[in-house]
């Protein structure tokens, strides 16, 4: 049967009559009818793992694309560091690959895995309460070496060991403490390779009530300072090393800037530092995955606000403190006030430890990742970092904030078996006799540093510094030492001559070992000036109360090393003054022979 050729031209002008846009719709939904349900299902599931993907900046493909190898660490350090030389070069871990756990292949899984779970060793510390001198208390929580296989003793307050063994002092993050995951892998993992860790709590954190109205903060060194002096004065024999983890790394670098060569810790390392506060807050109210921690840190602050509510309501803005949204709000509220800074940008500023990262004078080992979601790389201090020849700057592509979990099951924390193997090599290398020779024990509360002797150091170029790098023994004695920041590769010398002040406070004399007699010395520095070079070592024979002999030697040396500054500097002296002088000499002897001639015309 043959088609009306009617029919059909109707229903062509029909279709032609209706827009193109209402045919897709129609199309689509015919589509959509006899889609199965499960295809729309998949499609979304696709989408959300896709957007998860990225927003997690999960990076489980590109692991199992390279197969599994992981990103090499990035070292960066001066070319001429002794540090890179005599220990980092030694150390594997540090130029090995980092690879993260495949099922925690993203920052923020490897962050919230070592917060809520972080698969801690299981261990008791022997804790010893240690009063500062305005009252506060600080928990000091100890794991010695033979806690791994016996309990530790506890005689007095003071827990005992072998001195020959080194002591590493942990100084934790924001609000954690001894019980915190990470800070309980790096304690086991260094008391089980033969170290004596004790974890220096924050005041108020470890279970301990605030004993005075002094908070700790971001920049807060003076209590670290404390702890140390008094940990060294305990154990003076003991080699003392220290890692930051943190906003504890904050405290740490800054801590080291401050002291320069004047610190008995040996070596350091700084893990996961936020360098530049004023940065770091910028960064974590950046973006919506960076809102989330800053919720979290500020949930963690006003908890413990509230253990200590009797006291910060007091001292600071109580209810700006239970309505803080963000760190800084907590800042503005609470820690500007009680440590009395103007603004919370002024806190963050005084407060970040990278100014202080060119001051540091012992072995320091940085590591941070990239992808730290709470302290960005925008704020390490590169330049800073190569600069320095005590610090090696080892970065990563991966590991979040303070996790760096690695093999399938996740006990592993790779930046602390970095910072282990650093430490041991450290502790076996050349450098760890001449930093403990520049060690200089801080002086006790009971004493004034006014009562210490300073130093004079010389160097070739004629300019005088004054330094304190000499170690006083019981018997009131200095040790010969080395100068640091003086590197012996490039031929840099110095002299060291003790000023002392006569008798001190304690009715003892600060003198000089192993000088020789005056006539010898005498010699050795006259033949030593006429060769053109400049001596290294102390003067044999002299006391300390007589100084005009050492003081002399160093103005002959100054004047004869700055001959030609000094006759410079007199001959610019002469001619920038000759205007003045010259007026006021001309006016002078007018005077005088204007009465000398009127005297003599009377005379007539």
């Amino acid at each position: 049967m043959e088609d009306n050729p009617t029919q059909m031209d109707d229903c062509l002008s029909s279709i032609e009559s209706v827009p193109p846009y209402e045919l897709l719709i129609k199309a689509a939904v015919a589509a959509l009818r006899i889609t199965p349900i499960s295809c729309y299902i998949l499609a979304a599931l696709l989408i959300f793992l896709f957007f998860l993907y990225n927003f997690l900046e999960i990076h489980f493909l590109r692991d199992f694309f390279t197969g599994f190898r992981g990103q090499p660490v990035s070292l960066t350090f001066k070319s001429s560091s002794p540090v890179y030389q005599f220990v980092a070069s030694n150390c594997k871990v540090l130029h090995s690959r980092y690879l993260s756990t495949p099922w925690l292949s993203s920052p923020h899984l490897q962050t919230a895995f070592l917060t809520f779970f972080g698969s801690p060793p299981a261990f008791k510390y022997t804790r010893q309460l240690f009063k500062l001198v305005d009252g506060g208390t600080i928990a000091l929580d100890w794991l010695m070496h033979t806690d791994v296989m016996k309990p530790a003793v506890q005689v007095n307050d003071a827990v005992l060991g072998d001195e020959s063994i080194p002591i590493m002092i942990v100084v934790p993050g924001l609000t954690s403490d001894s019980d915190s995951p990470y800070v309980r892998h790096l304690a086991f993992k260094m008391a089980k390779y033969g170290w004596n860790v004790v974890v220096s709590n924050h005041r108020g954190l470890g279970g301990v009530s605030i004993t005075s109205d002094c908070f700790y903060n971001a920049g807060w060194t003076e209590d670290i300072r404390k702890v140390i002096d008094h940990i060294h004065r305990q154990h003076p024999d003991a080699r003392l090393f220290t890692v930051g983890t943190s906003i504890g790394a904050n405290i740490l670098v800054k801590y080291l800037g401050e002291e320069g060569v004047n610190t008995p810790i040996i070596g350091a390392a700084a893990i996961c530092s936020p360098w530049d506060l004023l940065i770091c807050d910028r960064f974590i109210s950046r973006r919506l995955v960076q809102r989330f921690y800053d919720k979290a840190l500020t949930f963690g602050l006003k908890g413990y606000a509230q253990l200590h509510q009797s006291i910060f309501s007091r001292l600071a803005d109580w209810e700006g403190i239970t309505k803080s949204r963000s760190v800084r709000d907590f800042d503005n509220y609470a820690t500007c006030i009680v440590g009395k800074f103007e603004t919370v940008d002024t806190y963050y500023r005084r407060c970040s430890s990278a100014a202080f990262v060119g001051n540091v004078m012992v072995p320091l080992l940085v590591i941070s990742a990239i992808d730290d979601p709470v302290c960005t790389r925008e704020a390490i201090p590169w330049d800073e970092c190569r600069a320095n020849k005590n610090i090696i700057l080892a970065t990563t592509q991966h590991g979040g904030h303070l996790a760096y979990f690695e093999g399938i099951t996740a006990k592993s924390v790779w930046w602390v078996r970095a910072a282990e193997e650093f430490f041991s090599v450290l502790n076996s290398s050349p450098l760890i006799h001449r930093n403990r020779e520049m060690q200089v024990p801080s002086a006790s509360p009971e004493e004034s540093s006014i009562d210490q002797a300073p130093y004079l150091n010389v160097v070739e170029d004629g300019m005088v510094t004054a330094i304190g790098n000499g170690q006083i023994t019981d018997t009131g004695h200095l040790k010969d030492v080395d100068i640091a920041g003086h590197d012996k590769a490039e031929g840099a010398a110095s002299v060291v001559a003790a000023v002392g002040n006569g008798p001190s406070t304690h009715g003892r004399s600060l003198k000089i070992d192993n000088f020789a007699k005056h006539d010898e010395a005498e010699d050795k520095i006259s033949d030593t000036e006429n060769s053109g070079e400049t001596p290294n070592a102390l003067l044999p024979g002299r006391d300390a109360n007589d100084i005009s002999f050492l003081v002399k030697r160093c103005v002959n040396q100054l004047s004869r090393h700055s001959r030609k500054s000094m006759w410079l500097l007199a001959y610019i002296a002469i001619i920038t003054t000759w205007p003045v002088v010259g007026s006021a000499l001309l006016l002078f002897f007018k005077k005088k022979f204007r009465n000398v001639f009127s005297g003599t015309s009377l005379r007539k």
